[in-house]
């Protein structure tokens, strides 16, 4: 069936939103070894800047939650974007210390709006395309992000203002034909039914992938270049290459769920990132850590879309729903979205903050703490399985508590 041509301008619109903000975060977090030095930041000061940031972009998904009940996501998309261009131009030309913690805080907060509302525009557009879309979407975002990593590798001798440029990246999605929703009056019994104790399972799975992808692209950098004598313009190499891997896998994910089931990629991706983070733990030298970067980014590419996908299908958005009228289901799963999208933060914070804090004294050891929590995907990955296919969701005892 031939797709509209607004729809299709719709889903390169919002895949742009997706790919703004991977070229910006990564642009950012490639070069936090020259903002540490510019601002002579220690690890655990930079875990608490980190902390604000997280707790900050939260505020925001809740935010963009509420105001997306009144109005809709691609309003709270642009203001996202808006946010997200000022934050990274000053944080890139701040004139004193107090001027850049304020422009990370103002990033923080379009952060969590623009996450929350591109997995809205990605989820209802996936509703209306009556098939999985969702990997290709954050694809787009491991595309930026690659752009990003290779703009860092070629700059990577400039002062740190060249990275004010990316700004220009969001502002022109802003402009962009996003995906509108006709106000729909919320349904307050339907909102009430949303089924949250399987939704939470599966967050729990976004929260240990959140934790392992933060720790890479927040401490990988400065992994290489404080353990090994990596050159300094190269320390962006551990990113680059898992979000390369990372997006192959992406692409390749549609194919490989239909064929194998999402239980299965699943845990097998699980114990491959585990294997991998071992290889980064122990690495001998720089060349081996990358290494053990890309097949991290193999092994967990396709967690993340994957978790927003069976929110969304357990929240009713799924195309075999035909309870709620499409605007209604839409605003239902918005909702529903804005709040999962809180599992993202709960990980960042693990990956971030946890893994620097721990670290501290080495980063060996902040990064032996994902290697171990990443393998706890294996007994959640049945709370992906779609409904009917014979996988049950898994009990309480088998992952913990989960109430």
């Amino acid at each position: 069936m031939a797709v509209p041509r607004t729809l299709a301008r719709a889903r390169l619109a919002a895949a742009s939103g997706f790919f703004a903000q991977g070229l910006v975060f990564i642009s950012l977090t490639s070069r936090l070894p020259d903002i540490t030095e510019k601002w002579d930041i220690g690890e655990l000061l930079l875990s608490l800047l980190l902390l604000m940031m997280v707790l900050l972009a939260g505020a925001g998904s809740v935010l963009a939650e509420k105001v997306a009940e009144r109005r809709d996501s691609a309003s709270m998309l642009r203001l996202g974007l808006l946010l997200v261009m000022a934050g990274v131009a000053v944080i890139a030309l701040a004139p004193d210390r107090a001027v850049f913690v304020g422009a990370m805080a103002v990033y923080g907060v379009g952060l969590g709006v623009v996450d929350a509302t591109t997995n809205m525009q990605a989820v209802a557009l996936e509703h209306r395309y009556g098939r999985p879309i969702l990997p290709s979407f954050h694809g787009a975002w491991t595309l930026g992000g690659v752009a990003g990593a290779g703009l860092s590798l070629a700059t990577g001798s400039l002062p740190l203002g060249v990275v004010a440029a990316v700004a220009v990246v969001p502002l022109a999605v802003v402009f962009a034909p996003l995906l509108p929703r006709v106000q729909a009056v919320p349904d307050t019994a339907a909102a009430a039914a949303v089924p949250w104790r399987p939704i939470l399972l599966v967050g729990l799975g976004m929260v240990l992938f959140y934790m392992v992808d933060t720790a890479t692209q927040t401490w990988g950098p400065l992994f290489l270049d404080d353990t090994f004598d990596t050159p300094s313009g190269l320390v962006a190499l551990a990113t680059l290459p898992y979000l390369v891997a990372s997006g192959i896998l992406r692409i390749a994910g549609d194919g490989l769920v239909a064929r194998y089931g999402a239980v299965l990629v699943l845990r097998v991706g699980a114990v491959a990132g585990s294997a991998a983070l071992a290889v980064v733990v122990f690495a001998p030298t720089w060349p081996v850590a990358v290494l053990g970067f890309t097949l991290l980014g193999a092994g967990v590419a396709v967690i993340a879309p994957l978790s927003f996908s069976a929110a969304a299908r357990i929240a009713g958005g799924g195309p075999e729903d035909t309870v709620l009228d499409p605007d209604a289901r839409q605003a239902r799963v918005d909702a529903v979205i804005a709040r999962f999208n809180q599992f993202n933060y709960a990980g960042a914070l693990l990956g971030s903050v946890m893994t620097g804090v721990v670290g501290s004294g080495s980063l060996r050891v902040g990064f032996a703490v994902p290697m171990v929590l990443i393998l706890g995907i294996v007994p959640l990955a049945r709370a992906f399985a779609p409904v009917g296919t014979g996988v049950s969701a898994p009990r309480p005892s088998d992952v913990g508590s989960a109430s």
